[in-house]
């Protein structure tokens, strides 16, 4: 049996990088991967960079083919094609960067506990076991696919990853899940020139967010042509010669309807990656949604096994994975003054078209907190930037506290939000009063310096 100093179940954003982290130190490593297709994990081959290029892709397209459907199928073809050169290549240079090092042994196969120090890693041609001091957890999430009759029967039902491999544009895309995966897909799908219709089982749209910002959102989501449909929940599927019919109940009016398309993406949610495990064995115990339970440093219930990334619940965010890895690095070097119950606020983005973006408390929930705070609203469009880049779809919200000033929570749903939101993380992380931002000078023209107006509240 071969001994490491630690084995890493996982070659995600979190472990990828501890790994290299451990091999600097000189320690031996062992880091075991499911698929030579995930080297690198969730993020840069089926998430966030390969969805991000072909958004980019798609954004072109509308541009350059706004009504033809033959020139926008052929582009979309070809952006499938670059998108997957781009996954392959940054899969080998991730595989090289950590296989050249002299202290790492990577295996490509199914890990599994024996017990709380040992993994069975169950290879293409043998089944080998290591033995690891300390063991790392990183195996990531897996799409949520819900009970609906004839789904798995059906050639035409695809999760945000399978639907990235299709090289035919649809010509009616239709997605089960209005959450945040979803209306990515809608948007993307909707540039590429597809009809796109969401089907929300709920009663809200995007539910945690203010209405305002909900409103606006659809709003611009249907000016792209995305037809929203809410309490709509799907029932049953049945492909056709050449199409799909999906059937749904309107929950508010209990009548049944018939639409019919090309592809189905099936986008409700992502759960945590735990099959095969044998978590039991290793006495690592997991939540009622399967998530693995840690504490603040990332620690398993059971000694010397972390958890880190979205197979321990909570945030699925690649940043987050990163952040962990930090969080167990200092834990293991350094003072163990970083953990997870203190990196609050954590900023998001939703890449539709223009993107949302939210960092802290949204107004719906400063109100049910009772704090007495100000807000402040701008439209998109008062920014001279966004004339610029013709994008003034969108609108800016601030919450600031009465008493201290300090921001509260900010949603900037506008073009190039995901990099201004940071701006505003840092000076709510940083404690800064909102005249921080309100006073700061900001490059002119740039959607930052939309900022000195949203927070001139006085």
């Amino acid at each position: 049996m071969k001994q490491y100093d630690a084995i890493i179940i996982g070659f995600g954003k979190g472990g990828k990088t501890l790994t290299a982290e451990l091999a600097k130190r000189g320690w031996k490593v062992a880091l075991i991967e499911r698929s030579a297709m995930m080297y690198g994990g969730t993020c840069p081959n089926i998430a966030c960079v390969p969805t991000k290029r072909l958004i980019h892709e798609a954004e072109k397209v509308s541009w350059l083919y706004p009504t033809s459907y033959e020139k926008q199928a052929e582009a979309y073809k070809a952006a499938i094609a670059r998108k997957n050169e781009m996954t392959a290549a940054s899969r080998a240079n991730m595989f090289d960067k950590l296989s050249s090092l002299p202290n790492v042994t990577i295996y490509t196969g199914m890990a599994s506990f024996v017990s709380k120090d040992v993994v069975k890693v169950t290879l293409p041609d043998e089944v080998i076991e290591l033995q690891g001091k300390k063991i790392f957890i990183n195996t990531g999430s897996t799409s949520i696919i819900p009970a609906i009759d004839g789904l798995k029967d059906s050639k035409r039902v695809y999760t945000s990853t399978s639907l990235m491999e299709l090289d035919v544009l649809p010509r009616h895309l239709i997605i089960v899940g209005g959450g945040y995966i979803g209306l990515e897909f809608a948007s993307m799908y909707a540039s590429f020139g597809s009809k796109v219709t969401v089907l929300e089982g709920g009663d809200k749209f995007i539910a945690r967010e203010d209405r305002d910002i909900a409103n606006a959102v659809k709003e611009a989501l249907e000016k792209k042509g995305i037809e929203i449909r809410l309490n709509a929940r799907a029932q049953s599927i049945r492909d056709t010669t050449d199409g799909v019919i999906l059937t749904y109940t309107d929950t508010a009016g209990g009548t049944s309807s018939d639409i019919e398309g090309d592809a189905i993406l099936v986008a409700t949610g992502r759960k945590p990656m735990i099959e095969g495990l044998n978590l039991q064995a290793a006495g690592v115990e997991v939540d009622s949604h399967g998530a693995i339970v840690v504490n603040g440093y990332l620690h398993t219930t059971s000694p010397n096994i972390w958890a880190m990334g979205d197979v321990k619940g909570g945030l699925q965010f690649t940043y987050i994975s990163l952040d962990d890895y930090r969080i167990i690095r200092d834990d293991l070097f350094g003072n163990k003054e970083r953990t997870a119950d203190d990196r609050n606020p954590v900023a998001y983005s939703v890449f539709i078209d223009p993107p949302l973006s939210h960092v802290g408390l949204t107004e719906e929930e400063a109100i049910r907190r009772g704090y007495s705070f100000k807000v402040s609203r701008l439209p998109a469009s008062a920014l001279p930037r966004a004339r610029t880049l013709q994008q003034t779809d969108g609108i800016l919200k601030a919450i600031i506290d009465s008493h201290s000033g300090r921001i509260m929570g900010c949603t900037l749903f506008c073009a190039e939000s995901s990099e201004v939101i940071n701006i505003v993380n840092m000076a709510m992380k940083t404690g800064q009063h909102y005249t921080f931002l309100r006073d700061f000078i900001f490059t002119h023209p740039s959607m930052g310096e939309g900022l000195n107006e949203l927070f001139s509240i006085d």
